[in-house]
């Protein structure tokens, strides 16, 4: 999804960008109301996250605003106010949902999903399980299985991983994980790649009959079913 996040607050703003697009999404910010107002009238959004209190122009009135000028785009509120009369109040205003803070980053993505359902008219959901052959991930409750069995993942390992199988059978190179799970537009000159995918392959194929993640000499990595 592509989604515009308006929120003033440069830790919770910059906690909410880094966690969408790791999770695959396409992120604009705006850190008040009046540019926030500006991008969702003029930019195409799959979805809205926007701060009930904000400079310029505050989050209600933001979405009174584009509900009055016919723009639909599904949005959420964040809010510290989480009264019933405050939500009453957002909902009313024009937003979707509705989340008080602090929150779960994992509702939040889960809130989103379920907007997008609805603004589909039902339609099909949202991918949030991958699977190739007996290693399976649920990428809303962040858990991987091989076999049945768990197997832990640090947070970069959980990326390249997803990364992997939503290419599966195609190699993807080493610029490609950078960019894609690094979020490095430059080459480091580090041998970050070769130490996290060794790390991978100890836990996810180790003690395992048939490897699924292989090198492809010159050209990169791939994960595929086996042969």
């Amino acid at each position: 999804m592509k989604i515009l996040v308006i929120e003033d607050d440069r830790a919770t703003a910059d906690y909410l960008v880094k966690g969408l697009k790791e999770a695959g999404h396409v992120v604009d910010h705006a850190d008040n109301g009046r540019d926030g107002l500006f991008l969702a009238a003029s930019e195409p959004y799959d979805g809205l996250i926007v701060d009930r209190m904000l400079p310029g122009r505050d989050g209600l009135s933001l979405l009174e605003v584009l509900r009055t000028t016919g723009n639909d785009t599904p949005a959420l509120v964040l809010s510290a106010l989480g009264s019933v009369d405050d939500r009453v109040k957002g909902l009313r205003a024009g937003a979707d949902d509705y989340l008080t803070k602090p929150f779960a980053f994992a509702e939040l993505l889960a809130r989103l999903e379920v907007m997008q359902r609805r603004a589909r008219g039902g339609g099909s959901a949202p991918v949030t399980r991958l699977q190739i052959a007996d290693l399976e991930m649920d990428l809303l409750a962040r858990t991987v299985k091989r076999a049945g069995k768990p197997v832990d993942l640090l947070p970069r390992e959980f990326q390249l991983l997803e990364y992997l199988i939503r290419n599966a059978g195609n190699v993807v190179t080493r610029t490609m994980l950078l960019e894609n799970v690094w979020d490095y537009h430059f080459d480091p000159q580090t041998n970050v790649i070769d130490v996290h995918i060794a790390r991978l392959r100890q836990k996810i194929d180790k003690d395992h009959p048939v490897a699924l993640i292989h090198t492809v000499r010159g050209a990169g990595y791939v994960i595929r079913e086996p042969v």
